[in-house]
């Protein structure tokens, strides 16, 4: 549902971007990847004929700071867009009506960041209306927010009850998942890492039935081979998640989805990049030991299964990738989605922010089919959850 039905002309096109960017201490931009994802949308809207007024929060300030200002975010705005762009600071108000109802067609501005006001968080339906008078339509195209009933993600889509839209990036990545989700090419491969469990555990459940093969590393790994009777050593576990952890080797089992552990694992005698290092079977860990990446038997074994699917979603390294000396396995993993991609036309999602990290650390970005830009967002997705922000849009 994207705003190519919408009628555009001189209107003012109210978008939400996610500009939530990192600032060094100088205040500058350190990463501009959240910006260059929006200039599609934004450059498509003025080719319509219509002025865009961009709202965005910042970092999480408790009050208005002028750290977190989103004026930091208009030099580099402008270069990427070769257009002069028009500062307004404050989102609601006079201060901010000055500024929107004087644009003409053609015309950028960006309002101050929206958590300057504690209503935004809170999803309060009259400062919803307040930013509502800054546009003609409604755009959301912050999917990295979609998860959030803000007041500029979810309410304040009802003040635009027909003339609401998702942006080009938000389309995207609802399609993209999508594709994953509900229309996949088989086999569906999933490969699933991180540290806990608990915090992946909506997502294993919500994934079982669905996909063809399970793959399971990164910490969260030695839980479920404690669970199976393994000994790990001094690996990372959640004992209190043992029963869960065999419900779901169970549930996979009952479902036909194939559960894949590492064999191996590379472990180390401390949590450091000079640790001395040793592969050992993942479930016969000596004392003193600890898993920190998938083991030579493992990558093979995985990339394997990568190669022999055709839709493949990643979330999760496969070990401490931050320490290139446990970085192997997420490179092997990376690598095998790229070839896949690109080789065997497989359709590949990667998203989730330590997957990111690693596919940009990795320098393999621009080879898998579509990188996430929603970290929370797309985590919920995969849970089964409905996002307020992508509902309000089809309200």
């Amino acid at each position: 549902m994207n705003f190519a039905t919408l009628d555009l002309q001189g209107k003012r096109a109210l978008v939400r971007v996610d500009f939530n960017v990192p600032l060094d201490d100088a205040q500058n931009v350190t990463d501009d990847t959240r910006i260059q994802r929006a200039i599609p949308t934004i450059e498509a809207l003025l080719e319509r004929g219509a002025s865009v007024v961009l709202m965005s929060h910042l970092g999480r300030p408790k009050a208005p700071c002028a750290e977190l200002s989103l004026v930091h975010v208009v030099p580099v705005l402008s270069e990427l867009l070769c257009k002069p762009v028009k500062f307004a600071e404050a989102c609601v108000g006079d201060v901010a009506l000055n500024v929107t109802q004087s644009l003409n067609p053609g015309d950028i501005a960006l309002l101050e960041n929206l958590r300057f006001h504690e209503e935004e968080t809170a999803g309060d339906e009259f400062f919803a209306g307040q930013l509502a008078e800054n546009g003609d339509v409604y755009i959301n195209d912050a999917f990295g927010t979609a998860h959030r009933t803000h007041a500029s993600t979810a309410i304040i889509a009802k003040f635009f009850p027909e003339d609401k839209a998702f942006g080009l990036l938000m389309q995207s990545e609802v399609e993209a998942l999508n594709q994953v989700l509900a229309t996949p090419a088989k086999p569906l491969l999933a490969i699933i890492g991180g540290a806990k469990v608990s915090s992946k555990l909506s997502i294993l459940e919500n994934l079982l039935g669905r996909v063809d093969k399970l793959i399971v590393g990164g910490g969260m790994a030695y839980t479920f081979v404690k669970a199976q009777g393994g000994r790990i050593g001094n690996s990372l576990v959640e004992d209190d998640m043992m029963d869960k952890a065999r419900e779901i080797l169970d549930k996979a089992n009952a479902e036909g989805t194939e559960f894949l552990l590492p064999e191996d694992t590379l472990c180390a005698d401390k949590f450091a990049p000079d640790a001395q290092t040793h592969v050992h079977p993942t479930h016969d860990i000596p004392n003193g030991w600890m898993g920190l990446d998938i083991g030579p038997m493992a990558r093979e074994r995985f990339v394997q299964a990568v190669m022999e699917s055709r839709t493949i979603l990643w979330n999760g390294p496969m070990g401490v990738f931050e320490m290139d000396v446990f970085a192997k396995g997420t490179k092997d993993v990376a690598a095998a989605l790229a070839t896949v991609t690109t080789r065997h036309d497989a359709f590949t999602l990667i998203g989730g922010g330590d997957s990111v990290a690693a596919i940009n650390k990795i320098g393999l970005a621009d080879t898998v089919s579509y990188v996430s830009t929603g970290g929370g967002a797309m985590l919920e997705v995969l849970e089964g959850k409905v996002l307020p922000g992508v509902a309000a849009i089809y309200a």
